[in-house]
């Protein structure tokens, strides 16, 4: 009985040589880039979301405009956050599919 390892196992596992001067390790598999890419995202809406608040709250800016701002910030937020969820997890899903495959 023959056990070939499958491309798309290779790949998933594969490390990435090139790094960054913000990545935490100098080797990582492509799904952890990914996630860290998501990662980034997400800290760069909340940092928004709070520089936006701060503003709100301290200045006074208590205009529908504002709040209509927050309002959008909070969603696109939201909607970043469930799409990081469905990538990673949908990913996750294909790659423990094919570890059983092995």
């Amino acid at each position: 009985m023959s056990q070939s390892i499958s491309p798309m196992s290779m790949v998933a596992t594969t490390s990435l040589t090139q790094t960054s001067s913000s990545s935490r390790n100098s080797h990582k598999s492509w799904f952890d880039a990914m996630s860290d890419a998501w990662g980034q995202a997400l800290d760069a809406k909340a940092q928004e979301i709070e520089t936006a608040s701060d503003q709100l709250g301290n200045d006074g800016n208590d205009t529908p405009s504002q709040i209509t701002q927050m309002t959008t910030l909070a969603q696109e937020m939201a909607f970043e956050s469930d799409s990081a969820h469905t990538s990673l997890e949908s990913v996750g899903q294909a790659l423990d599919t094919l570890g059983r495959k092995q």
